[in-house]
């Protein structure tokens, strides 16, 4: 382009944006424009300088040779296979068809590899949450489709084969799994949103789509494809939105809590903690609910301040006051208002969860305790929590300086994460590895080592 511009704009930048649910405010805080400069450069009434371009590459995560051709015009780009949520459009119809087209692109083998590259994206997450809290609420889920009549008993098929896989999941790690998921989501659950059905039945379908949408999700993540995972997540709010389902949206945001804080995205995750528990506080949750949200709060305000390096006092006590306010939650008991998920979220999963605001606390004694409880009553139950607690046992002693100790505890990870199907275990094993570097002379750091990359090598 020499300079002139283009008459008919830049279509391919627009949908870009609008691809990363970001406006175009948002969008020039982020290159450091102002929005009257992003706005002319969609309109092609300016020039890009390539200092821009290049950042425009880096911020949608692609090749600056996507960037040209949205600039100069040329062939389109598939910008359809970023499929970002757009909260923008809270209509049932326009939600199960976003949804439906994430799920026939991620089984489509031309696309699913585009899906599993995407890069995460902060930005997105201040408008979800707004639409999530703000958002006038749907009026009604009935849908008149071409599809199938739909029923209660279709829908509680859904909710059994979503326990299924979650079951699954946890025992074997998300690479068994997932596939499976998102076939399911496609050939099952998709047919089901675009059949008939009334509010009553939209309602609860909705929620069970987006517990399944939440699935396949969380598979990604612990794959490690943490732009394909937060959109689903975002999908997964969606559904929800549609449900008018408080709690089971509660869930969604605490996931992608977990997701930011294992992003170090701190800001991101006190936002999206703290709106999971003040959803559960206006829909009043049960106390098991409130319980593991509130841990949830207390690890992204421990995560963000890391109160053991900073000697942050204040923060410190919030994340203990959160902790507190969750066991007293927790004593209070099961309930039969408790959601069908909060039954995994048992005192050995609170336990695990606590030692790591320990942990950030700088409580490395506790941290350990807790963390070595939790192995010992998960190791036959649920073999991928054990497996990422037992790293945290070994980070515990590595903090308290016992580094023969937090070795060996790590060397007791590394069989338990072979036999698992999960990226993130092994990362997890990885990064502790990577911790020892001040140790990396001695004889049981570098048989460790060795030890590791033997087990990995594959």
């Amino acid at each position: 382009m020499s300079g002139a511009g283009h008459a008919e704009g830049r279509p391919e930048l627009v949908r870009a944006r609008k691809r990363m649910g970001m406006s175009q405010d948002a969008i020039a805080e982020t290159l450091w424009v102002s929005p009257t400069t992003w706005s002319r450069w969609e309109r092609g009434r300016q020039e890009i300088r390539p200092v821009y371009r290049a950042r425009m590459a880096e911020v949608f995560g692609v090749d600056p040779a996507e960037v040209e051709r949205w600039v100069e015009g040329g062939a389109p780009v598939d910008t359809e296979a970023w499929l970002v949520p757009d909260f923008s459009d809270l209509s049932p119809a326009a939600t199960v068809e976003a949804a439906g087209r994430l799920w026939r692109c991620d089984v489509d083998p031309e696309r699913r590899h585009v899906l599993a590259a995407l890069p995460f994206v902060p930005a997105a997450l201040g408008g979800w949450l707004s639409a999530w809290s703000y958002g006038a609420p749907v009026t009604s889920a009935a849908r008149q489709g071409s599809g199938p009549v739909v029923g209660l008993s279709d829908v509680r098929r859904v909710v059994e084969a979503r326990q299924a896989f979650g079951q699954m999941d946890r025992q074997f790690g998300a690479g068994l799994v997932r596939p499976a998921v998102v076939d399911y989501l496609n050939t099952a659950v998709a047919p089901l949103l675009r059949g008939r059905y009334d509010d009553k039945v939209g309602a609860e379908l909705m929620t069970a789509a987006a517990a399944m949408t939440q699935m396949a999700g969380w598979t990604a993540f612990d794959l490690n494809y943490h732009g394909q995972a937060q959109h689903y997540f975002g999908q997964a709010l969606k559904l929800a939105k549609i449900g008018d389902d408080s709690l089971t949206g509660a869930w969604v945001l605490a996931t992608m809590t977990h997701q930011a804080v294992h992003l170090e995205q701190g800001a991101q995750a006190v936002w999206l903690a703290r709106a999971a528990v003040d959803t559960a506080r206006r829909a009043e949750a049960p106390p098991r609910v409130m319980a593991m949200l509130l841990i949830g709060e207390a690890r992204a305000t421990a995560m963000q301040a890391r109160p053991a390096e900073t000697g942050d006092v204040h923060s410190a006590k919030q994340v203990e006051r959160l902790l507190t306010e969750a066991e007293r939650a927790y004593a209070q008991g099961a309930t039969d208002r408790d959601p069908a998920w909060v039954a995994w979220n048992d005192e050995p999963e609170l336990t695990a969860r606590m030692s790591r605001c320990w942990k950030l606390l700088g409580d490395y004694r506790r941290a350990a305790d807790c963390a070595e409880l939790a192995v010992r009553e998960l190791t036959t139950k649920r073999p991928r929590a054990a497996q990422i607690n037992q790293v945290s046992v070994a980070e515990a002693y590595l903090g308290m300086g016992e580094v023969e100790q937090a070795v060996d505890s790590a060397r007791a990870a590394v069989p338990m994460a072979r036999s698992l199907t999960s990226a993130r275990s092994v990362e997890r094993i990885r990064k502790f590895s990577a911790r020892l570097e001040p140790y990396g002379t001695t004889v049981q750091v570098r048989e460790f080592r060795a030890y590791l990359d033997s087990e990995f090598a594959s």
